[in-house]
């Protein structure tokens, strides 16, 4: 007899020596004798979840950077849990990056930044902990050396918790609003709008969460296919640590625009793309949604001077695309710009310029006749000359139950919700109290069917330091949406957006009981 069919007798008869194997339960009123009634099950329930992680990469290594970190859960989110603990742990670092600006960085002021003397912190070391829902946790640090956070909550704490990264760098390349929303470890990410350009910097970070080590392959594609290289594949992240690779050094020529694809062999990483640009600043280029048909890239604010979308088809049909701008009062088609066409396995780019004309939006992406599958990102600049300043919006996800986004300011923060079915949707938008008090704040807003509405977040009352948000749809079509913070210094309009994916508050977790029949099967 083989081995497999013994272990399964044996696990079997564990079982019943315990009182009876757990199975889907058949719904009440149904015939328990019939073969239907033992594999009909209730619709899951969506119950809170027990433990969230958060894997932030080393936010910066030039001498002038600033960085803050804001850990937030809503309240509410589990009101029977433990009270749980949610905190951020310094992770080992990888190779140390080549940044050429550390030479001759300087302040606003003209002076040379300079390093803390001491070393930074070891490999476990907590730099921020989060103790009650509904307020947010702040820590911040100006090191050159910071490195990557690892962040796990549990229990009460766990239901949509966030942690934002925010970093202001004043001079440099990459000088600007560098943001991210700390992503969970996953197997599979999609950066379309990536570089290998002159005179720009594109670094992905591959952040192991785990006790055993992650082997990573990163896949470059241009604009003629997949770009051969050798020194992607199969690269090492050791257990609880980071390692950064300079996306110029897996290519022989420079490329403008590229998709990179960070695929795991084995184990789960998080995955960061950080770009700097010697002219026109620098930001986090946020993973794009999982490929689909169509995408939607919500939150092009109204006085951006250039909007360059990039698409990439990664399955085996070319996609062709329409094109539209939804702006505050309608969609519309931008002139010249009407269809896009995207060969399998390629990279598409395409100069939308000034497609906004003074009113924010989104850009609506559709599948026109032929279906298959795409990711998406822009690069939007805003600015000009030597006062240009760069961010990135992906393609995001509707909105399912809720998301949050950490580290808002007041006067800073703008929310885009875009609409891009035939429906309207309602949306509930709350602001927490600040990190050093105040009271929270809610109100709801109604989008209009293929519209973009941009609005300021709810001021809570009385709030000091920074606030949390958290939007949840009420009622209506589908909603997508992105936070923008802006925060502008010595005349560079500084800015970064951050997608609203949902904040995995909750998990679905199918109904179970005990049936004695499955034995006599």
């Amino acid at each position: 007899m083989k081995r497999t069919t013994l272990s399964l007798f044996a696990a079997t008869a564990a079982l019943a020596a315990l009182g009876g194997v757990a199975v889907l339960t058949a719904p009440s009123g149904a015939d328990s004798g019939g073969s239907a009634a033992r594999t009909a099950a209730k619709a899951p329930a969506r119950l809170p979840v027990q433990r969230s992680m958060a894997l932030c990469p080393a936010p910066t290594s030039s001498d002038v950077g600033e960085t803050a970190y804001t850990a937030f859960t809503p309240a509410g989110g589990a009101k029977s849990a433990k009270k749980g603990t949610a905190e951020l742990l310094s992770a080992a670092g990888g190779d140390k990056k080549d940044d050429s600006n550390k030479k001759d960085s300087k302040d606003s002021k003209g002076n040379k930044g300079k390093k803390d003397d001491k070393g930074p912190a070891p490999a476990g070391t907590s730099v921020l902990s989060l103790k009650e829902p509904g307020k947010p946790a702040t820590a911040t640090t100006g090191r050159s050396d910071a490195p990557a956070l690892i962040g796990s909550a549990d229990g009460a704490l766990a239901p949509g918790w966030t942690v934002q990264q925010t970093t202001v760098i004043a001079a440099g390349s990459g000088r600007g609003l560098h943001g991210l929303t700390c992503t969970a470890p996953d197997t599979s990410f999609w950066f379309p709008g990536a570089s290998t350009a002159k005179g720009r910097q594109d670094y992905a970070h591959l952040t192991n969460p785990d006790s055993t080590a992650a082997v990573v392959d990163l896949e470059l594609y241009g604009k003629d296919g997949r770009i051969k290289s050798g020194a992607g594949e199969g690269v090492t992240v050791p257990p609880r640590s980071t390692v950064p690779v300079l996306l110029s050094s897996l290519a022989d020529q420079p490329a403008e625009d590229v998709t990179l694809h960070v695929a795991a062999r084995s184990g789960r990483v998080g995955a960061g793309l950080q770009t700097a640009d010697d002219k026109k600043g620098g930001d986090w280029l946020p993973a794009s949604a999982e490929p689909a048909a169509d995408a939607v890239l919500p939150g092009i604010p109204g006085d951006a001077t250039s909007v360059r979308l990039v698409v990439f088809a990664p399955g085996s049909d070319d996609a062709d695309l329409k094109v539209r701008f939804a702006g505050p009062n309608g969609t519309i088609t931008p002139a010249g710009h009407e269809a896009l066409h995207v060969r399998s396995g390629m990279t598409a780019a395409v100069d939308l310029g000034d497609v906004t004309k003074g009113e924010a939006g989104s850009l609506l992406l559709t599948a026109d006749g032929r279906s298959a599958p795409v990711v998406a990102a822009l690069r939007v600049t805003r600015g000009k000359d030597d006062k240009q300043e760069t961010a990135f919006i992906p393609a995001v996800q509707q909105l399912g139950g809720r998301a949050t986004v950490a580290d808002n300011r007041p006067k800073g923060s703008t929310l885009a919700l875009v609409a891009p079915g035939k429906e309207a949707a309602q949306v509930k938008v709350t602001s927490s109290a600040g990190s050093e008090g105040g009271e929270p704040a809610e109100k709801t807003y109604t989008v209009k069917p293929g519209t973009t509405l941009t609005v300021e977040p709810p001021q809570p009352a009385g709030a000091k330091g920074s606030f949390a948000v958290t939007v949840e749809k009420v009622s209506g079509g589908p909603v997508h949406a992105s936070r923008m913070l802006a925060l502008p210094k010595d005349g560079v309009p500084m800015f970064t957006i951050q997608p609203l994916a949902d904040d995995r508050s909750s998990v679905k977790v199918p109904e179970a009981g005990q049936d004695l029949s499955m034995l006599n099967r």
